[in-house]
């Protein structure tokens, strides 16, 4: 059999049994804060087991997508070394939801395994917990089993818990034996490969208080999960997981591309590690993740580097991973179409995360040279720990490879001090996770006196209407607090990144604010501010009104997200994904899958496309609590971290853009008004964000830079202001410097008759410096005619200053003086007595005007 028969067996035999076959949720789990990865089956079905939610039918199978890198039998770094432990895996699972119980878990389970796969009976073990008597009657009783094959097994093996406190019960396993010695009990749970688990039936029955009591839970349910890759490798009749078709042609292409063969022992542990990550980046991607720095990012950045790796010890030492993903899409892209749809994003994210890591490989090569080096020369033998966790956790080192790269050198590792840092790490995530659930408990802390079961759902109008009356179902005082569950509501509960609604609800003429709102299995909770403690009884007629003006603002951002998505796969191409999204009444925020910095030219094309749209009045079309499959067919995007029920809404506009949407809407996109990008931004390896504004939105953008724009002109005009003062303030200092220079004029004195004369070169820039020039002079000569030259590019000009003694006494006039002067420099002039300017253009006469000048003067004596 093929493992595609496998698989749809398994799904046709619980189909036939009453099952919904529903699909595999995201391998990133966006509504549990508690993990990292979607690690098991149950974890989309976690709040039924939590008594906060229901599902339309009772019974369900499928094959879910996991991911496992870390706790028993899992740890990332033993992957490979085995046959039978992977990162990434499916899981056969079916669940009773208060529906049947162990007797048909426990008989079925036997059916499909004897009867349909025709496994030899043989061979098989189940394990119950050690008190569970009526799990051990059922095998005994209602089955073949050989009873000498039915084991009891402690808490360790056989009891499943959810957490420290929560739904629990125990487990009963079946486990299969392929060894010779098939009857021996001892091989049962004792890690042996020849004797592998390979469906565990949990019976949740139980929950766990914080004392440790187990207390009987309302309904019992059933949540079972068998290793997809291991049950292939059984009924194919295959040793290894890695021999199925599973993986064989992953490690086919591994082959090629190396140039080495998988039958030769060296070679089995990389190329497993090379087929099992691939795996794991490509679903991970796929999902909407990527690799970075931090929480899950880092988890896959190791996953791939660990992969990379282990592909120089097969000479890959370019990029190759990427190469691999055509392999994976051929063998499971039908069954999982989000990895063929996004091959080019997980190609183009892969490629791009190992060209970084070379170059980090190698400069990590060279830190475990330069620590070896120390080592040796020392005369020790022994690499200490924080070295060997610094390869490790900075630079992505399996330890395995460090010590391998240690061996070569005749060195060993301080296995011990890097298991205490470990250990300290790891410490470090569980409290981080801790806080985390924590968290997530606090929401329910306040509606837990609700006895939520009793209280009709609350239906939701706020589609249609911002303002509707109600009546009280349900209330509880805390403090003045008030929480109070209405029969209708037209207030919008945080979800899909769309936040909550703000408001009132007016009862008896008063005004209560809505100051949060929560959600639990389809009742609207609303928190009231109460300082009064006023009285709220049920059956109370109320009136809720939704804050109209803030809803409107969000309707806008909400819907133009669609636009903005649905543009950005136009003009960026179909790889584009939501990531995450805010949808407030101020901004939008959206988050995308898009592996580079947007050009402002793209930028400028999706806002110019978006805004197109939004002027063609494209109407809202509605599709409300639609069969989901129905939605699928239409071609409708699903976005990002919603979960999805048996019946969802579809928000279309046009022909352009179609969206699961839970959320609230515009009802055509001429009511957006205008769409602005205010920013782009990457946020992750892979996931880049964009922030936008719409309508009052872009108003106030538009008003926030216009204010900008004028309070920098006014800078600007101040600023120039300031040059003008600083630049006559220079001139000043400057023409200050130069004309302390008439002081080495006047050394330079000739006497003509008894009258002083001086001439001379100064350093004026212009007419009315070299007039400040004759002024200065004009102050310091107590008697005297004087001659000031100054040489402007191509001309020549002068000034001529007489003391007044001299004009009155001797008739002189410094304007005759000065046009006698300019004729022996090809020019002329004149002015008053006192001080008077000339020009000419002959500049190499300047020396010689300068040696004329007292007989000039001396011809007007």
């Amino acid at each position: 059999m093929t493992s595609n028969e496998i698989r749809n067996q398994f799904l046709n035999f619980f189909k036939s049994k009453g099952h919904k076959i529903v699909p595999s949720a995201p391998v990133i789990p966006y509504n549990d804060p508690t993990l990292l990865f979607t690690n098991a089956g149950m974890n989309q079905f976690k709040d039924i087991f939590l008594g906060k939610g229901t599902r339309e039918y009772k019974r369900a199978a499928d094959t879910q997508k996991c991911i496992r890198v870390s706790g028993k039998h899992n740890d990332l770094e033993e992957v490979g070394h085995d046959t039978y432990h992977h990162t990434f895996f499916e899981m056969l699972g079916n669940w009773s939801f208060g529906d049947y119980y162990k007797t048909e878990a426990i008989t079925w389970a036997w059916e499909l395994l004897t009867d349909i796969w025709n496994l030899p009976k043989e061979r098989l073990w189940a394990t119950v917990y050690r008190t569970d008597d009526e799990a051990f009657e059922i095998w005994r009783e209602k089955t073949d089993i050989n009873p000498a094959h039915i084991l009891r097994f402690d808490e360790k093996d056989n009891f499943w818990e959810m957490g420290e406190t929560g739904p629990c019960g125990p487990s009963s396993e079946i486990h299969i034996n392929l060894s010779d010695d098939f009857n021996n009990p001892s091989f049962v749970n004792a890690g042996k490969a020849e004797c592998i688990e390979i469906w565990n039936l949990v019976f949740i029955q139980y929950n766990k208080d914080k004392e440790g009591n187990l207390n009987d839970l309302p309904m019992k349910h059933v949540d079972t999960g068998m290793g997809f890759e291991r049950i292939c490798a059984v009924l194919q009749g295959k040793h290894s997981n890695y021999d199925t078709d599973i993986f064989q042609p992953l490690i086919e292409k591994i082959e090629n591309l190396s140039g080495r063969s998988y039958n030769e022992e060296i070679n089995k542990t990389p190329i497993r590690v090379i087929a099992d990550h691939i795996r794991t980046l490509s679903f991970a991607i796929a999902d909407g993740a990527a690799p970075g720095n931090e929480g899950r990012g880092y988890v896959l950045r190791r996953i791939l580097r660990r992969a990379a790796r282990y592909g120089r010890k097969l000479e890959l030492n370019e990029p190759f991973l990427f190469k691999l993903v055509p392999v994976l899409i051929e063998t499971l892209g039908d069954v999982f179409p989000e990895i063929k749809n996004n091959r080019a994003n997980i190609e183009k994210i892969i490629k791009a995360e190992e060209e970084g890591f070379n170059a980090t490989l190698d400069r990590g090569i060279a830190l475990f040279e330069n620590v070896s080096q120390k080592v040796l020369s020392t005369g020790k033998k022994i690499i200490d720990g924080e070295s060997v966790f610094k390869l490790y956790d900075t630079f992505g080192f399996p330890v395995d490879l460090t010590k391998v790269m240690a061996s070569e050198k005749g060195l060993k590792i301080d296995g011990n001090k890097f298991e205490e840092l470990m250990t300290a790490q790891k410490e470090r995530a569980r409290k981080s996770t801790k806080e985390k659930i924590a968290d997530a408990n606090v929401i329910v802390d306040n509606f837990k006196d609700f006895d939520i079961a009793e209280i009709p759902p609350t239906e939701f109008v706020g589609y249609d209407y911002l303002e509707t009356e109600a009546e009280v179902l349900s209330v509880k005082q805390k403090e003045g607090k008030t929480l109070l569950i209405l029969n209708k509501s037209p207030f919008y509960v945080e979800a899909g990144g769309q936040v909550d609604d703000t408001g009132i609800i007016k009862i008896d003429g008063n005004n209560f604010e809505v100051l949060d709102l929560i959600k639990f299995d389809n009742r609207i909770i609303h928190l009231l501010n109460n300082p009064n403690n006023e009285t709220i009884n049920v059956g109370k007629k109320v009136l809720a009104i939704v804050d109209a003006s803030r809803r409107w603002d969000v309707m806008r951002n909400h819907s133009a997200t669609h636009f903005l998505h649905a543009a950005m796969r136009e003009i960026l191409g179909t790889h584009v994904r939501q990531a995450g999204s805010y949808v407030g009444p101020e901004k939008l925020r959206f988050d995308f899958s898009h592996y580079s910095k947007l050009s402002k030219e793209e930028i400028r094309d999706i806002e110019h496309l978006v805004n197109e749209k939004l002027l063609q009045n494209l109407e809202l079309i509605h599709h409300r609590n639609i069969p989901f499959d129905e939605a699928k067919k239409m071609g409708a995007l699903m976005f990002f971290g919603d979960k999805y029920g048996e019946k969802v809404n579809v928000v279309q506009f046009g022909d352009f853009t179609m969206e699961f949407c839970g959320g609230t809407h515009v009802k055509n996109s001429s009511q957006i008004g205008l769409f602005k990008i205010v920013s782009e931004s990457s946020i992750a390896s892979g996931v880049r964000r964009i922030e936008a504004v719409t309508g009052r939105g872009v108003e106030k953008y538009l008003d926030e830079k216009i204010d900008e724009l004028r309070e920098t002109e006014t800078k600007l005009a101040e600023l120039n202001e300031e040059k003008k003062k600083l630049g006559k303030q220079i001139s000043e200092l400057k023409l200050k410097e130069k004309l302390s220079k008439v002081n080495t004029l006047l050394e330079n004195v000739i006497e003509v008759k008894g009258i002083k004369t001086f001439a001379g070169v100064v350093d004026a820039s212009t007419m009315d410096e070299l007039k400040s020039f004759g002024d200065e002079l004009r102050n310091k000569i107590k008697s005297g005619v004087g001659l000031l030259i100054a040489k402007f590019e191509k001309k020549v000009g002068l000034v001529c200053v007489v003391s007044d003694d001299l004009i009155t006494g001797k008739k002189l006039s410094a304007g005759t003086i000065v046009g006698k002067a300019a004729k022996v420099i090809g020019g002329g002039g004149g002015g008053r007595p006192h001080l008077a300017t000339a020009g000419g253009k002959d500049t190499g006469k300047i020396n010689e005007l300068i040696k004329e000048f007292p007989q000039i003067v001396d011809s007007f004596l």
